[in-house]
């Protein structure tokens, strides 16, 4: 029992521990919304306040106009944490989502007139504290984690993610349940309860450290080194060192959003894999998943409340997969599971077509409708955690890898951007392609994860268990090869994961070492 209490302890203690924690919880704003409006958008009070008729476009208006908040608040925020600090924007941003939140709740509240637009002004302001929380913690959260425990420490904090969309929808399946679906309470209280996030963060958030990265980056080595030994101890010495010959790189680089974009520049080839990665990720689906998910389980042939039951045990799944997650990707890298997971979700997403054409059409089969409505749940099933497995953080953790520090709170910022929009035009077309598509919206989803999976084949690297700097280096390789094909740059090797060599110092192909002995090297200590 001592080890137990002296682990808690340690954790307890522990900064870096503070700091994924955080970052989890924040995390979680993001996921609470996918759950919260999956509910609210079948609400016949919400719909009656707000104007609109179920089948309305407005609906997926109200939804998909987050996203572009999100988008907003990335470059918002992130310009900020350059100029004022990672934590000070973090709190800005807590305190913007709030906001936004608080017009969410209030809109309607004893009025009906005007009650669309506060909804809506709502959904965009909580957007960008969102976007900001969704640009600046992987940024934050990274640049605080040891190189080989990057993936699992974003990974527990997209876990964090699924809880919150998990936490979300069974209050909001619970209050539905016990009120109804006439009653405003039943849309109101979900949306209110996700106060405890930020308002709980702000009070915290002057108790974490500072980024010993930006610090640096800011001419301030004292403050970086008190932050150092804060965080790692007697190693805090040692990794001034090498903060500070990185910097001595990159310090004359002034690199901008323009310049990213532009194709002559050295940072433009990564911003190409940070902008694919969140377009893939949409095209996986995923995103209409989320928030449509009893929607999708309608499609399968069952009735609406067993349709959010289902739903419910879909994000529970989700979320408890999550483990999986941060157990594999500083074990098997970043594109093994996201062309693994590609592949799974094509063939899963063929199934439910199969399932879903079964389900409508069971009369003319004389198959009971039961029949393909079971087993399109378990590919649902199937799918959600190779998703959530392959696709949530790995594309929110590669920019977060791959940029200089002088670009790095830009390139996650265009990574939330080009999130904010491809998940704007996939929450609004899908309640379209539900209307007009039926069950071959599934057809749709294998195709774009067929091609989401080849481009990631083709020139994505592999960018764990190397260093910033390391990563960096591929791009000036390509340049001089005169590709992006990983295969061919530097003879494939960015198209291998590197790790720990077991028998003595520095790294070895991850395949020269059992997988799971790299499993359980992600497993917390207990000594």
């Amino acid at each position: 029992m001592s080890f137990l209490v002296d682990h808690a302890r340690n954790a307890y203690n522990n900064k870096q521990t503070h700091v994924v924690i955080f970052s989890s919880t924040a995390i979680a704003l993001y996921g609470y919304d996918q759950g919260m409006m999956s509910l609210i958008n079948t609400n016949y009070d919400y719909l009656h306040t707000m104007g609109i008729g179920e089948s309305s476009p407005i609906v997926g208006v109200i939804v998909a106009i987050y996203y572009l908040g999100c988008a907003v608040g990335a470059v918002l925020f992130s310009k900020m944490s350059d100029k004022i600090g990672r934590k000070r924007s973090i709190f800005f941003s807590l305190a913007t989502a709030s906001l936004g939140n608080l017009l969410m709740f209030l809109s309607g509240f004893g009025y009906t007139k005007g009650a669309l637009g506060v909804m809506l002004t709502g959904r965009v302001v909580m957007g960008l504290g969102v976007g900001g929380i969704d640009c600046v913690i992987p940024t934050y959260s990274s640049e605080l984690s040891n190189d080989d425990a990057r993936g699992k420490a974003l990974a527990q904090e997209f876990q964090s993610n699924i809880f919150g969309l998990l936490m979300a929808f069974g209050l909001n399946l619970g209050v539905t349940v016990y009120l109804g679906k006439w009653n405003q309470w039943a849309w109101r209280i979900p949306i209110i309860a996700m106060q405890i996030y930020p308002v709980l963060l702000m009070a915290f958030v002057e108790r974490l450290p500072e980024s010993p990265r930006w610090f640096i980056y800011n001419g301030r080595q004292t403050d970086a080194q008190a932050a150092l030994n804060d965080i790692y101890g007697n190693e805090g010495d040692s990794k001034l060192d090498e903060l500070l010959d990185a910097h001595e790189k990159e310090k004359d680089q002034e690199i901008g959003y323009l310049d990213m974009i532009n194709p002559s520049h050295p940072q433009f080839h990564p911003t190409v894999v940070t902008v694919m990665g969140q377009i893939n990720q949409a095209l996986t689906g995923y995103g209409a998943v989320s928030v449509y998910g009893p929607q999708i389980f309608e499609l399968l042939g069952f009735a609406v409340r067993d349709a959010e039951y289902l739903t419910l045990g879909n994000y529970t799944s989700y979320f408890l997969l999550m483990t999986v997650a941060w157990l594999l990707i500083d074990a098997l890298g970043r594109r093994k599971l996201l062309i693994q997971g590609s592949f799974i979700l094509c063939v899963s997403f063929l199934l439910l077509a199969l399932f879903g054409g079964l389900a409508e059409n069971s009369s003319k089969f004389d198959i009971p409708v039961i029949v393909p409505g079971i087993l399109g749940t378990i590919v649902l099933f199937i799918a959600t955690g190779a998703f959530g497995i392959g696709w949530l953080s790995t594309v929110w953790l590669i920019p977060t890898e791959i940029y200089p520090t002088a670009a790095r709170s830009q390139g996650t910022a265009i990574s939330v951007i080009v999130w904010g929009f491809a998940n704007f035009a996939i929450t609004f077309l899908t309640p379209v392609m539900f209307n007009n598509l039926s069950y071959f919206i599934f057809a749709v989803f294998a195709a774009s994860n067929a091609l989401a999976g080849v481009w990631t084949w083709l020139y994505l690297p592999e960018t764990g268990g190397r260093t910033f700097e390391e990563n960096q280096t591929f791009f000036t390789d390509a340049q001089e090869a005169g590709t992006w094909r990983v295969s061919k740059v530097a003879g494939g090797e960015y198209a291998v994961f590197k790790y720990p060599d077991p028998e003595g110092e520095g790294v070895v192909d991850a395949e020269r070492v059992p997988l799971l002995q790299r499993v359980e090297d992600q497993v917390p200590s207990v000594e």
